[in-house]
């Protein structure tokens, strides 16, 4: 069954713009059909179409709502995006499926790419949550500064580099009940004075093993290690 994402009012649903017409236009749902719904908050529904076309579906709630176990840490993972889109795009597709609360870009001395488009960064996370049936959809932030994003709040922050230094390794921290910023750099990594600012805000140098990893591939294997080490 299809998934579409709703505004929720009482036993009411109503699908958003683009959600009406790839109902309407697309799988040509009808007045009386049934649905499967999420409000990216958690909930997901079931209901009937009372009103469908193309500029607006509505649907009566019979079943819901049923709430989405949450995980047990909140990740958010900021990450240069690569000169290639299709490749950051790629991993933003796979880090949704698996379990990223936040995704924010970061804009870096040695970053190959200055610009994102986030509208279409949002339509690839919306549709990897419904392909995944997942009710929440992940926060998408513009692309920052580092020198902004580094004045992130969270209780656990790091920064994966390639200089060599001693350095924090994900199976040795405890992310249960936290909230977790993890900053990976642009293909030619951040620089020493990056670094330096990053540890002035209370991040913590993190390993990401023994072999140098692509930028997309780091983003994946920090979401990837959360979900299996949680």
């Amino acid at each position: 069954m299809n998934v579409f994402i709703a505004n929720i009012k009482g036993h009411t649903a109503n699908l958003t713009a683009e959600e009406s017409w790839h109902c309407y236009k697309v799988l040509r749902h009808k007045a009386g059909d049934e649905i499967f719904m999420i409000d990216g908050k958690g909930a997901s529904y079931k209901g009937v179409l009372v009103t469908a076309n193309e500029k607006q579906c509505t649907a009566q709630i019979n079943e819901g709502p049923i709430y989405q176990q949450k995980r047990n840490y909140y990740l958010h993972l900021a990450i240069a995006p690569t000169k290639q889109l299709d490749r950051i795009e790629w991993m933003i597709e796979k880090a949704v499926e698996i379990g990223v609360d936040e995704l924010s870009f970061i804009k870096c001395k040695n970053s190959e790419r200055v610009n994102i488009k986030i509208d279409r960064i949002q339509k690839i996370v919306e549709s990897a949550v419904k392909q995944s049936k997942q009710a929440f959809i992940p926060k998408v932030n513009e692309l920052t500064e580092l020198k902004t994003i580094v004045k992130n709040t969270s209780e656990i922050k790091l920064i994966a580099h390639c200089e060599e230094e001693d350095k924090e390794h994900l199976k040795e921290i405890e992310f249960k009940n936290k909230s977790v910023f993890v900053m990976i750099g642009p293909e030619g990594d951040f620089n020493n004075e990056e670094i330096e600012l990053a540890k002035n805000n209370g991040f913590k140098a993190l390993s990401l093993g023994n072999t140098r990893l692509r930028t997309e591939t780091a983003g994946l294997y920090v979401v990837q290690a959360l979900a299996l080490l949680t």
